[in-house]
């Protein structure tokens, strides 16, 4: 029960952080992000449940392609245990050359077939994971004007709109961290289905980045935490609505 990932449930957080987001900083563009990834989240819960089922057509395509091997190589066999004269032999080995020839253009079409099926669920999956790195990168926007070295400086005509408090601040970006960690684990939901190599590298790729991100976010955290001091409300204590 505790050994995978469960879909059902990161979608659940998401839509909770969500509501947290809207209800912190409602009609921000943040909240429309998570909207988002509430969004993708659903569609990668109903992609995988789609890219983990057999492509049967395939599959039967297979398995007749392996049945005229087997035939064509018994066909064969009795042939050559029929043979009497000379003329037969040479006759009959001819055929086995074509036949031999033959096998081969058949075993190298159900090569095909067999990894036929992995390349098209990876590409299925590629595309998924590409959609969601970048979300990764849209969040990472988001979160780039967001710096300590506001707190307290003067602004620029040119200067981006910054009205957040230290608390606000830090509460913006710790939903960012929270949105790119749920991201990381929609992708890894691929990585918990299929066990291919290509796939397992992209999803441990995306977990890096937004580690590297998160970790970013929190120097930040920490350093609006040691700048702004006592305007930063204790926990369990309200500024404007509940601490979430």
């Amino acid at each position: 029960m505790y050994r995978s990932l469960d879909p059902g449930k990161i979608i659940e957080t998401l839509v909770q952080l969500q509501g947290r987001i809207d209800e912190r900083f409602p009609g921000s563009g943040l909240s429309g992000v998570c909207t988002e990834v509430v969004s993708l989240a659903r569609q990668t819960s109903q992609r995988i449940e789609k890219v983990s089922q057999p492509i049967w057509s395939l599959r039967l395509s297979l398995l007749a392609l392996l049945g005229g091997v087997i035939a064509l190589a018994v066909l064969g066999i009795i042939e050559a245990s029929s043979l009497k004269t000379s003329d037969e032999l040479t006759e009959t080995m001819q055929g086995v050359d074509a036949g031999v020839n033959l096998i081969i253009v058949l075993g190298g079409a159900a090569y095909f077939l067999a990894s036929l099926e992995t390349r098209i669920k990876r590409d299925r999956a590629l595309k998924a994971l590409h959609e969601l790195r970048s979300i990764i990168h849209v969040v990472d926007m988001h979160q780039l004007t967001k710096d300590p070295s506001m707190l307290g400086h003067i602004r620029t005509r040119s200067s981006p709109e910054r009205p957040l408090t230290p608390f606000q601040l830090i509460r913006y970006l710790d939903y960012c961290s929270e949105i790119l960690s749920l991201t990381a684990k929609c992708a890894a939901l691929y990585a918990q289905k299929l066990s291919d190599p290509v796939v397992i590298e992209t999803v441990g790729a995306i977990e890096l980045l937004t580690s590297d991100l998160s970790n970013k976010i929190w120097q930040k955290i920490t350093i609006v935490e040691d700048l702004a001091g006592d305007q930063i409300p204790l926990p369990g204590k309200t500024q404007g609505s509940e601490v979430r």
